[in-house]
């Protein structure tokens, strides 16, 4: 693969190339810090067991699934040219997707990390059918945008209302790759977005360490309460309120290119798949102020041409890592939880698009005690996102790796094999 497809999530969509190589070697655990807690005596978990969706719906470049809070019969399949398409997880012979919503006219998706990257909806929808969006764009001049967006659905079609858009953050954004790209609501009731570092390659802006840019972060803020010209509230225990130079959405900084977080539903803590430079990829939680240490680091070693910022040097090590021999673009996923989630309960399972190996990890505190262990391999179904139904079944997106918008894709539910 030539150099600039390792990095980072631009591998996301062009990695074909690299399969063949992936697959020869066997898997290998993913690497955990050398300082991490020995994982637990017995505590082995099962490989894992994938049934497809909805087999004949056609998925052009699916990258998330999403539910509506409270209704498991209505999957939101978010396909990166600017679609999303609803299916029903339970009907197997489903042979269409109803349109909920197709904005590719105005979504930029010409790079191979570009278009329509996410979906939240909000904890009310029942009440407000309020949700929001996250994708890139181009202004009438050329410059690039990632833009979040408020959306209001129709209650009558069930779909996205024409014109309801309210833009509330519109990011200048150098480049075309490394767009960062999950949006979700913590348990807290705010909205958390992870935007990449801007793209290129070794954080040539050094937006890691730069409080002064909402690049390289994961941001939170109020969307129920704006405040003054925005349309959103900072809250008020944001970790960099009141600091000069620094933007108050920021939550956390130092990261590379987080593509998928999520919340462990039982602890709250987030967990965040931030994709490496040349060498490693790793598995952070995130936490209020917390500095992971691009790019001065990536993962746990020293960045060559790194600097550090005006904010210190005191860095959070990822929970685990692992290196481009085992996989050069990871995709987070979720914690599993649920009534039905058995032996997998409390287990991460991530992936990589590449060597498309499924890791699970057990943590506690923030601290890993067991595995990473390699619980399944897709081989030729590319992992690029996870999903998490309200019953707390988790869901695996994959496609089959291509440049082309009409690449297919599928959406498979995981399940523990016995």
């Amino acid at each position: 693969m030539k150099q600039h497809c390792i990095h980072a999530l631009a591998s996301l969509f062009a990695v074909s190339l690299s399969l063949s190589a992936a697959h020869a070697q066997a898997p290998a655990p993913a690497k955990a810090p050398a300082d991490a807690a020995a994982p637990a005596k017995g505590a082995a978990m099962p490989k894992l067991k994938l049934q497809r969706v909805s087999p004949e719906v056609v998925l052009r470049r699916p990258i998330q699934v999403v539910f509506e809070p409270g209704n498991d019969q209505r999957m939101y399949v978010v396909e990166q040219p600017g679609r999303v398409l609803v299916l029903d997880p339970a009907a197997r012979d489903s042979k269409e997707a109803p349109v909920f919503m197709d904005i590719h006219k105005q979504v930029n998706s010409a790079g191979n990390e570009e278009g329509l990257l996410s979906l939240a909806f909000h904890p009310d929808f029942a009440k407000n059918s309020t949700f929001f969006v996250y994708y890139t764009m181009r202004d009438q001049e050329g410059q690039r945008h990632d833009v979040l967006s408020r959306w209001t659905m129709d209650k009558e079609t069930r779909a996205a209302k024409p014109g309801s858009e309210t833009v509330l953050l519109s990011i200048e954004d150098p480049y075309s790759n490394h767009n960062g790209g999950t949006i979700l609501f913590g348990p807290d009731g705010m909205l958390y977005l992870s935007c990449g570092d801007g793209g290129a390659a070794n954080d040539p802006k050094f937006a890691g360490q730069d409080l002064g840019t909402l690049l390289a972060k994961v941001l939170r803020i109020d969307v129920d309460h704006p405040e003054g010209d925005r349309p959103y509230g900072i809250p008020k225990d944001n970790p960099f309120v009141g600091v000069a130079g620094a933007r108050p959405e920021i939550w956390a900084m130092g990261l590379r290119n987080v593509w998928r977080m999520s919340f462990d539903r039982s602890t709250g803590e987030l967990y965040a798949g931030d994709v490496g430079q040349n060498q490693y990829e790793e598995v952070d939680i995130i936490t209020k102020g917390g500095n992971y240490g691009w790019n001065p680091r990536e993962a746990l070693h020293a960045f060559p041409g790194g600097q550090p910022g005006k904010f210190g040097s005191e860095y959070i090590d990822p929970i685990a890592e692992y290196p481009h021999s085992e996989g050069v673009s990871i995709t987070g996923g979720f914690v599993c939880r649920g009534k039905d989630a058995g032996v997998l309960d409390g287990v991460y399972l991530y992936a990589d698009l590449v060597s498309c190996h499924i890791w699970g990890l057990r943590a506690e505190k923030g601290k890993l005690v067991a595995g990473p262990e390699v619980l399944h391999t897709t081989r030729n179904h590319l992992p690029t996102s996870f999903g998490q139904a309200n019953d707390g079944t988790v869901y695996l997106v994959t496609f089959e790796g291509s440049q082309d918008p009409r690449a297919k894709g599928a959406v498979w539910r995981i399940s523990a094999e016995h």
